[in-house]
């Protein structure tokens, strides 16, 4: 399973660890992903999302099925 966001379509990034000297090695910048289910009450069933928590405080902010429809448009859901 992929390391991206359903709903915000956040990725890892790359980026540099800098030491004390400067001296910069290749790093990976993960994103703060949880496996959950929200409950979409109109559908009646359980839906499983791989989200972040800036993807939960979105769901949080515009509601579940809002948040749904936008992520499709945009591409980061194919179907829930």
């Amino acid at each position: 399973m992929s390391r991206v966001c359903q709903i915000t379509g956040k990725k890892v990034m790359v980026g540099n660890n800098v030491s004390h000297s400067k001296r910069r090695t290749r790093r990976k910048f993960y994103p703060n992903l949880f496996d959950k289910r929200f409950y979409l009450e109109d559908e009646d069933r359980w839906v499983k999302l791989r989200v972040s928590a800036s993807g939960i405080r979105t769901i949080n902010k515009k509601g579940l099925k809002n948040a749904l429809e936008e992520a499709k448009e945009k591409g980061y859901l194919k179907s829930y």
